[in-house]
């Protein structure tokens, strides 16, 4: 995955995350990334909204978004578009965005909180992989994952 990249979503690459696209049955998982991005832009001065890129094709989406009451930083709707998922793509884009939250663009924080579909083992496991562990909280239909940054 030398190739992964994160590029933030900017009027250059806005409509092509917008014809990303999930797997059958995988849109109870995550948002579209237009209603991702509308929240972005609530949320413009404490989030960044990226594209999954490998070299100039986009292949999923994330946001990066720090929660300026709990100081904690979050990782909202992350998706792999369906003709690049089972690649690995996933695994390399959510060890780009600790990457990116180390350097603390928003401000200190020692964890990183993510929520996930209960029904997304797949999602699970790469979060686990990572370090993520779940902190017994549930959203809904969505468990509660946590990883220390310390």
């Amino acid at each position: 995955m030398n190739n992964l990249s994160l590029k933030r979503i900017d009027e250059s690459n806005f409509i092509e995350c917008f014809q990303l696209e999930l797997d059958e049955g995988q849109d109870k998982f995550v948002s579209h990334p237009i209603r991702s991005l509308a929240q972005a832009y609530v949320f413009y001065n404490q989030c960044t909204p990226f594209g999954i890129f490998v070299g100039d094709t986009m292949v999923g989406y994330v946001m990066v978004i720090y929660d300026n009451d709990e100081k904690t930083y979050n990782i909202w709707h992350m998706m792999i578009d369906k003709k690049y998922q089972r690649k690995g793509f996933g695994f390399s884009a959510v060890n780009l965005c600790l990457e990116y939250i180390r350097t603390k663009p928003f401000g200190e924080s020692d964890s990183v909180i993510l929520s996930c579909n209960m029904d997304n083992p797949r999602a699970i496991g790469i979060y686990q992989k990572h370090g993520f562990v779940a902190t017994g909280e549930c959203d809904e239909d969505e468990i509660i994952m946590k990883l220390s940054l310390c």
